[in-house]
């Protein structure tokens, strides 16, 4: 039997997302502005895994303990984020296929289940930081008990329906609005704060304590883990190819070009509003000598005398903001990693109420044996779990990526190849030393 056939099922053509592929279309004449908005979009759905309530959580921990110092991390993993998922972008417009299914197609059975069964924990870890940021909003708004928010959480299954019944363009317009709010919370916040913008400018510097002290490197894995994120890999490989883009070579060469501006734009203002939630936990917290905020709970109570009485109502709406958002975008990765990888098609419903039982579980225990006390150290471990999983889904990204035999003359250049094998090469060397000091008890 031929290799190739050893290796890899029979291909399926089903295309990822079928109820939204190639539903937009791209118009092939006019200027280049009107061409680039056909694309404006799915890298707002990316962005949106970028700006979740477990960014939060390790952006209110790192500025409240560190100050400024862990805004180098914050941009390395931003920086690392536009690369590979520009990188997504170029596999998923070149071949037609998404991250998983090409995973099922090029590998065999006993690598591709175990990768499948990972994405599903990064989903599960991701689904259950949003569950407990969007219960604490909810808490934080309207009093609601936190334990009963978490349960209420599994209706915005609803919203996710309804929202892709309406199509791609009302998904990505009803995600965009709500990154807009989002940003305009944290301008209003940061003008409160008044930060040291000269010590914020240093802050992006790179020292050596991140990687020396034990506890600053685990919030900068969390932080890692929050910025560049499993599911976010899955997930734009599929969504862009809801764009009906002329299928000749020049016509996906010029696809991959806009699509590449549209994700780097929308990651560049997710930069920006995680870097305005670790410097306002660093100007309204560190430097008033309040180095232990990591609740996001305290962080709201201890905004009012700080800052003024509508901050914490600020932060309290931009949180709930960035749980409906990641939980559209979370319930979509999951659709395309169980589709690409096992070929089961379940309704968005179904496979949300799915993941919700799988993250409710952990989330409940938690909140019932712990109360508020403990949400903040799941929040930051979930994206440390995350960070785990990185390498599982960045190196078969970066295989593809330099596929020429896949991908032809569309295959990515040396140099984003040179610097995507170096950021896989960074994540397996911090998670190996984590793990190691974890062994060692250091």
């Amino acid at each position: 039997m031929p290799r190739d056939e050893v290796l890899a099922p029979p291909l399926d053509q089903t295309p990822s997302l079928p109820e939204v592929n190639r539903s937009i279309a791209v118009p092939n004449a006019g200027s280049w502005l009107r061409r680039l908005m056909a694309f404006i979009g799915p890298g707002y759905l990316v962005a949106v895994g970028y700006m979740d309530p477990g960014n939060w959580a390790t952006a209110l921990a790192g500025g409240s303990a560190f100050g400024y110092t862990l805004l180098t991390v914050a941009l390395l993993s931003s920086l690392m984020a536009i690369l590979l998922q520009a990188l997504c972008a170029r596999i998923g417009l070149a071949t037609g296929r998404d991250l998983a299914q090409l995973c099922r197609d090029r590998f065999p059975r006993w690598v591709g289940i175990p990768l499948w069964f990972l994405a599903e924990i990064a989903i599960c870890a991701t689904d259950l930081a949003e569950l407990i940021g969007t219960a604490i909003a909810l808490q934080l708004l309207f009093g609601i008990p936190l334990l009963l928010g978490v349960l209420l959480t599994a209706l915005d299954a609803f919203l996710i329906l309804w929202l892709q019944n309406k199509g791609m363009r009302w998904l990505e317009a009803f995600i965009m609005g709500m990154i807009a709010l989002i940003a305009g919370c944290f301008v209003v916040q940061l003008v409160m704060a008044d930060p040291n913008w000269g010590e914020v400018l240093r802050g992006y510097l790179p020292s050596s304590s991140v990687v020396t002290n034990q506890t600053q490197l685990y919030i900068a894995l969390g932080i890692l883990g929050a910025t560049v994120m499993p599911h976010n890999l899955y997930l734009h490989t599929a969504v862009i190819q809801s764009r009906d883009i002329r299928r000749d070579e020049e016509g996906k060469r010029e696809a991959i070009r806009f699509a590449t501006i549209d994700s780097t734009v929308a990651l560049g203002l997710a930069l920006l509003i995680n870097s305005s939630i670790l410097i306002l936990a660093a100007a309204a917290f560190h430097a008033n000598g309040q180095t232990e905020v990591a609740e996001i709970q305290d962080a709201h109570e201890l905004l009012a005398p700080l800052l003024g009485t509508s901050a914490p109502y600020l932060f309290a709406i931009a949180l709930l903001a960035c749980g409906l958002n990641s939980t559209v975008t979370a319930t979509l990765a999951g659709q395309v990693v169980m589709e690409g990888f096992l070929h089961i098609r379940l309704s968005p419903v179904v496979r949300r109420l799915l993941t919700r039982l799988v993250a409710i579980i952990p989330a409940v225990a938690v909140t019932a044996l712990y109360g508020e006390s403990g949400t903040a150290q799941m929040l930051v471990l979930s994206q440390v779990i995350l960070s785990l999983q990185l390498p599982f889904a960045v190196i078969p990204l970066m295989l593809f990526a330099g596929d020429r035999k896949r991908l032809g003359s569309l295959s990515a250049p040396a140099w984003q190849l040179t610097l995507g094998w170096a950021s896989a090469a960074l994540i397996v060397v911090l998670n190996m030393k984590l793990l190691l000091d974890f062994a060692l008890g250091d």
